[in-house]
């Protein structure tokens, strides 16, 4: 026999399990679905809970927004074009569902780069090695100069280098956030951290034009900021540090002047949940009233999964 005292288990007090709160009920399940099945059909049938409830009510504030004519802002980090998703985002542009868009540098090359040559993401470890990485010469003199032809201009970047692209014709203009947002009259805004991009090491950059640009980008994003409140939606696909660091500035200046920024629904989409995306883009801005969400994975699953359910739930 233990020389220790046992606790006297047997005078612990049960309750029946009805009067206990379940978080998991039997509405709640998934169901299987027949090969053949619709979109639709496999979409209605994901289980009512956690994640899938959290996508399920972003894709459903997306319908909601248009519907109401509020703005749905898409920021994005450049690795959402390298994976591919150029397309998926543009017919998302064509539908409404997108009404504005947000970059960093990086993601400017990557379009450029795709729509003016067909190719993009050179091979980094290589050629750092020998030092030309970064030094594809049409790449930076293509977009540092309609960065200088965009201050004379007194353009935003990101309408700067999309007018180019447009002006140029563009072998696959078709693909080209940049491009195709000009067209469209769609504002889309560069947020460029000096010394980061490739370009910014060629002899043909300005800094004080891509200075000049990129600041009027962000007094271009806080105005579209400014129409949030009550029934707007701002999606961060894969930005870890520069767009929700812009965006929490960008809603601070609109609500410092006065415009009502709450009751909007914010979502951050990638693959690993980083620390400035959850505090700048889900909790902070929405305390005052809002919802945020964090949806898990990778850009090249979840966001086609995302843009054909806001497809199918807006029919």
């Amino acid at each position: 026999m233990s020389r220790y005292p046992e606790i006297e288990i047997e005078k612990v007090k049960l309750y029946p399990i009805d009067q206990r709160h379940s978080k998991v009920k039997l509405d709640f399940l998934g169901e299987p679905v027949k090969s053949g099945s619709s979109f639709k059909d496999w979409w209605d049938s994901l289980p009512k809970i956690l994640a899938a409830d959290d996508l399920k009510s972003v894709v459903n504030d997306i319908v909601a927004a248009k519907e109401n004519k509020k703005p749905v802002i898409v920021m994005m980090g450049a690795h959402v074009i390298k994976v591919g998703l150029s397309p998926v985002i543009i017919d998302l542009m064509e539908g409404g569902f997108i009404t504005a868009l947000a970059m960093n540098g990086a993601g400017v090359i990557h379009d450029v780069e795709l729509s003016q040559f067909g190719k993009t993401s050179e091979d980094v470890a290589a050629n750092i090695a020998d030092g030309t990485f970064g030094m594809a010469k049409e790449t930076g003199e293509f977009i540092n100069l309609a960065v200088k032809k965009g201050r004379t201009d007194e353009l935003g970047f990101g309408e700067a280098v999309g007018r180019e692209l447009v002006r140029n014709e563009a072998k696959n203009l078709n693909v080209s956030l940049l491009g195709q947002a000009y067209k469209m009259e769609i504002p889309i805004t560069v947020h460029v951290a000096l010394g980061t991009d490739i370009i910014h090491q060629q002899p043909s950059a300005d800094g004080a034009a891509i200075g000049d640009l990129s600041l009027r980008d962000f007094r271009i994003f806080a105005r579209l900021v400014s129409d949030i409140g009550n029934g707007g939606v701002v999606l961060n696909f894969g930005s870890a540090v520069v767009l929700p660091e812009v965006f929490l500035k960008a809603l601070t200046v609109a609500r410092n002047l006065g415009f009502v920024c709450d009751n909007f629904t914010t979502a951050n989409f990638d693959m690993i949940q980083h620390y400035r995306p959850r505090v700048n883009v889900v909790q902070r801005p929405t305390l005052s009233g809002g919802k945020g969400y964090q949806i898990t994975g990778h850009h090249e699953l979840m966001i086609p999964l995302m843009a054909m359910a806001v497809k199918e739930a807006s029919i």
